[in-house]
């Protein structure tokens, strides 16, 4: 797995962890969009294990949103979510035909094939 960078987000609420090659490829998507967006991680109800997670961009802080640095890349996810994803590492595999994020998410027990949905 590649080099993880460390976050200064609220440790004494969780934390996470984003590889040198996932803010990569998030500060290429974040070059192309307004100034003060950034990532949001979270997670909902659904897909084949139970929950599943979400990344979009947004704008807008809520007072339960915890950020988290790495570098210059910022980095959400609200308490909430983050009772799930304590610990999680997010990381970027760019082979030409499937570049995608990936989640190690230590609370997991069960996950689906993709990678795309967790059961805690």
């Amino acid at each position: 797995m590649a080099e993880t960078i460390q976050n200064t987000g609220v440790e004494s609420e969780g934390k996470i962890l984003v590889t040198e090659t996932a803010v990569r490829e998030i500060k290429k998507i974040l070059e192309r969009q307004a100034p003060g967006t950034f990532l949001r991680v979270g997670v909902k109800g659904g897909g084949c294990s139970g929950l599943s997670y979400l990344m979009n961009l947004d704008t807008q802080m809520g007072e339960i949103d915890r950020p988290f640095e790495f570098g210059d890349v910022k980095v959400v996810v609200d308490l909430k979510a983050l009772m799930y994803l304590n610990g999680l590492t997010l990381d970027y595999t760019g082979d030409l035909l499937n570049g995608a994020f990936r989640f190690n998410n230590p609370q997991a027990k069960r996950s689906c094939g993709c990678g795309s949905s967790f059961s805690v």
